[in-house]
């Protein structure tokens, strides 16, 4: 109980921070971030995309995309067309969300992520998170590598 009352104190220290940001204070990768917290900092960003500026919440989920990733994705307004796209828009504005670890180790963690979209249909995902080796800024940063395809699991009504 103490676990989950903790990571609830958690997950709303971070939304409370980002809520509070400004389009020049998107909040950056570090290495204090945990690979759950990613996680929630991406999944809430998503949730109120347009709050801050149009689509400030594409961009903090592009922040924390791991350079790899984004080679593969494009420059970030390949990465806006890609989230709004039949395959990942119903991230955009979704009502809740639910993270649970599936495996991890020192280098990398994977979760399942389950979305109810805005139109009460849920939607499950598997998020992988690594950390990052190479010198620079993103030194021992965690950053997604890869979010899969959705699997629907039909409508919560």
């Amino acid at each position: 109980m103490l676990k989950k009352l903790h990571l609830i104190f958690k997950f709303l220290f971070i939304f409370i921070f980002l809520t509070s940001l400004s389009k020049a204070d998107v909040l950056k990768p570090n290495s204090n971030i945990k690979p759950v917290e990613v996680i929630e900092i991406q999944l809430l960003a998503l949730q109120k995309n347009d709050q801050k500026y149009k689509d400030s919440g594409i961009e903090q989920t592009w922040n924390f995309a791991h350079p790899n990733n984004k080679r593969v994705t494009g420059p970030l307004e390949n990465f806006k067309r890609m989230i709004k796209g039949d395959s990942y828009q119903m991230m955009i504005n979704h009502l809740s969300h639910t993270i649970t670890k599936i495996g991890s180790n020192e280098k990398w963690a994977q979760f399942e992520v389950i979305i109810l979209d805005k139109n009460k249909i849920y939607h499950k995902f598997n998020w992988q998170v690594e950390k990052y080796t190479m010198e620079g800024d993103l030194k021992d940063c965690w950053l997604t590598t890869m979010v899969s395809n959705p699997i629907s699991l039909g409508s919560s009504i």
